[in-house]
């Protein structure tokens, strides 16, 4: 099995974990800034320490790193943005839903950015998983009629706007990694631990300006918190791993198995039954999966 594929997995993994630890250490005291923020806070010290302690001298970074680097951080950030706002529109389950498309929209970004396309049978490949991934959605009815009423419903704008934001930044963060003159790891390494001091810089900035007194919160909560940075820390690093290896298209696509890890853990920690057209979605995910690891 190729090495991206496996750091592919083993982010998607890191990814369920997070997901998981914010369901159960959720506080009520953190806005959704705050709980962004602290993702990155958490995260940037450990980063910037393995850093400085495993690189023997910095790398070279390439000409167009810091515009990588600085689009990734900041529409991961707004990405994150729109799928909170999200949860506060009354269709919220469609524009989610719209989100889940983001692998195909992330192909398109990478021709447009980076002029990588991807083969016809890893294209019908992804279509097939996101098919699976909607089946155990079971996406709703949008409301309103025609184009119109799509474009102007709020959960679907939203939606899609996140599904971009969250593709470009995955094929910058891609495009940075590229950019450092090392071996994958370290290049993942180094790409993240600048994207970090971005963020933590930006929604720090942000937070300080429009919600005053929220950072401190966040330190206060450091006890539940740092484990949602932690898990986090471990994931970014495998996908910013993957990222270097192969198409940023094609490891979304594998990162697909993370609906499938969520509802098996529901099912192993919560006693869900799953039914049959979650079963036939989550066996369209894997013949995905493994279609794109064959085919590539």
């Amino acid at each position: 099995m190729e090495s991206w594929v496996l750091f592919a997995l083993a982010a998607t993994a890191f990814q369920t974990v997070r997901f998981m630890l914010q369901k159960v250490l959720a506080t009520k005291d953190l806005s959704a800034g705050g709980a962004t923020f602290s993702r990155f806070v958490f995260s940037a010290p450990v980063v910037w320490i393995a850093a400085v302690l495993i690189l023997p001298a910095w790398p070279v970074l390439g000409s167009k790193f810091w515009a990588f680097a600085v689009a990734g951080g900041v529409t991961q950030i707004l990405a994150t943005v729109c799928t909170v706002m999200l949860f506060q529109s009354r269709n919220f389950a469609v524009g989610i839903t719209l989100k889940k498309t983001e692998v195909l929209l992330t192909v398109l970004v990478g021709i447009v950015i980076l002029g990588e396309g991807v083969t016809w049978p890893g294209f019908a490949a992804m279509v097939l998983g996101v098919v699976g991934v909607l089946l155990l959605s079971d996406p709703p009815k949008v409301e309103g009629r025609g184009l119109r009423g799509l474009l102007m419903n709020r959960a679907v704008v939203l939606g899609l706007t996140s599904g971009v934001f969250f593709g470009v930044s995955a094929v910058t963060y891609r495009g940075a990694t590229l950019e450092v003159s090392d071996e994958p790891m370290m290049r993942a390494l180094v790409a993240l631990a600048f994207v970090l001091a971005i963020q933590v810089a930006a929604l720090g900035f942000w937070l300080l300006i429009r919600e005053p007194g929220e950072i401190t919160r966040v330190a206060r909560a450091w006890p539940r918190a740092m484990w949602i940075g932690l898990t986090s820390l471990g994931g970014s690093l495998c996908w910013f791993t993957a990222f270097t290896l192969e198409n940023a298209g094609y490891v979304f696509a594998v990162g697909q198995l993370e609906v499938i890890f969520s509802l098996l853990a529901s099912v192993y920690f919560f006693h869900e039954t799953v039914t049959r057209r979650e079963g036939i979605g989550i066996g369209l995910i894997f013949l995905s999966v493994v279609v794109l690891i064959v085919v590539t």
